[in-house]
């Protein structure tokens, strides 16, 4: 399945790598390096990159971009999915997946990507697996390695590698159970120069915290589960009860993890819950024109923050000269990129934004204005409409604490001027 896999920083550098199989050399990453030169931004890198022996396939977490080389026919979704899982093991390990936290532990980067893949196939991609295989690192622990010697590998297998449930291991004890869950939906959407939205997507996911003794079987409810059509579970939830019943029955893992992830097209009847006014002119030999104010939709109800507006200038703007009522501005001369961090929105005063751009003699003015990219977040609102019901606990005699929050927040939205 997977050959080798390389692990390379935004400088170009391949600062470690993996050899499944046979040792592919690393100038394998010249096609990389290449598909990259011909992005505009480290995120448009092609997630499939074709070479004439063999197949790349990227993705790009955290500054970090991880290539996997394939030599067989395999779903590229299937890598990709586990080439996500091993950031996520790291980020749990290591409390974040930076090239400094993987060069600190390198030992314990290598011991869980033997773990995980066992000769290109993954093998054991559960946390609590691996945190009984490979101890996960801490101060104390690594001065007793280097006085005695001894690695982070435990001497027995995990009690869970048998399990039929080997998500979550036996003997789990708190002195307060508790359970959260987190609704988080993204928005990606277009919207036209006259306001209407051309496109409207929602990426939701509800993340888990859940601390509970013993082996607790929970069952969650929705008040409106039919809002849930494209939606990839984890492990441990029955697909057949939700099938039938459309509702969540599942063992939960301790500690962290991701429940589901769902995604909702086509919302007609959703709105952006803020809305932009512009006005943007580029006129040759003299200064332009560039005014956008904000609006929030009414009916909203919930305060709207860390707002942010960014714009890519065309070449020949030279600088922009503008006055903001809220926030603060700022122009990269050499990058051309314009942004406004306006924060929280307050709804009795509306921000705006208005000035003139110095445009060079002599330069071709653009063909059509430059789109404008949102970004903003509101808290406790779900913008898909959908709602926890209820949360039922089952094999265990106590009564957790539970807490749910709602986050909507923009993914990649671009309103055309």
């Amino acid at each position: 399945m997977i050959h080798s896999l390389f692990i390379i920083n935004n400088s170009g550098d391949i600062f470690m790598e993996k050899h499944y199989k046979s040792v592919i050399h690393r100038n394998i990453c010249d096609y990389f390096f290449e598909a990259l030169g011909k992005c505009a931004k480290p995120e448009d890198i092609p997630a499939v990159i074709s070479t004439p022996h063999h197949k790349l396939i990227v993705i790009y977490r955290k500054k970090l971009f991880f290539v996997s080389v394939v030599v067989n026919e395999v779903s590229p979704l299937f890598v990709i999915e586990i080439l996500h899982r091993a950031v996520d093991i790291f980020e749990d390990y290591f409390n974040d997946c930076t090239e400094f936290t993987l060069k600190e532990n390198f030992v314990i980067v290598y011991e869980l990507l033997d773990e995980m893949l066992d000769n290109g196939f993954p093998l054991a991609t559960e946390s609590n697996i691996l945190k009984e295989l490979i101890k996960p690192p801490n101060i104390f622990r690594k001065v007793a390695n280097m006085v005695t010697g001894d690695s982070n590998l435990s001497s027995t297998l995990p009690t869970v590698q048998l399990s039929n449930i080997p998500w979550r291991r036996q003997g789990i004890k708190y002195t307060n159970n508790e359970a959260y869950f987190d609704c988080i939906e993204e928005i990606d959407a277009i919207i036209d120069k006259n306001g209407s939205t051309i496109m409207c997507e929602v990426q939701g996911y509800i993340d888990c915290c859940v601390k509970l003794s013993g082996m607790p079987d929970l069952t969650l409810c929705f008040t409106n589960p039919r809002l849930l059509d494209d939606v990839s579970f984890h492990p441990c939830v029955r697909f057949k009860r939700w099938e039938s019943e459309k509702i969540l029955s599942f063992v939960p893992p301790d500690g962290n993890f991701r429940l589901i992830s769902y995604h909702i097209e086509s919302l007609n009847s959703v709105s952006i819950p803020i809305y932009l006014k512009h006005n943007i002119q580029f006129k040759e030999g003299s200064n332009g024109r560039f005014e956008v104010t904000f609006g929030l939709r009414p009916g909203l109800g919930k305060s709207v923050e860390n707002v942010q507006l960014n714009a890519e200038m065309p070449k020949c703007v030279l600088n922009m000269s503008l006055t903001p009522t809220q926030g603060r501005y700022t122009f990269d001369a050499v990058k051309k990129t314009l942004v406004w961090e306006i924060g929280r929105i307050d709804p009795s005063k509306i921000p705006s934004i208005r000035g003139n751009i110095t445009v060079s003699n002599g330069c071709s003015l653009p063909e059509s204005n430059p789109p404008l990219h949102l970004n903003f977040q509101v808290n406790q609102f779900a913008i898909s409409g959908i709602k926890f019901g209820r949360l039922d606990v089952y094999g265990e005699k106590y009564k957790p604490f539970k807490g749910v929050k709602y986050l909507t927040r923009a993914g990649k939205i671009q309103v055309r001027t």
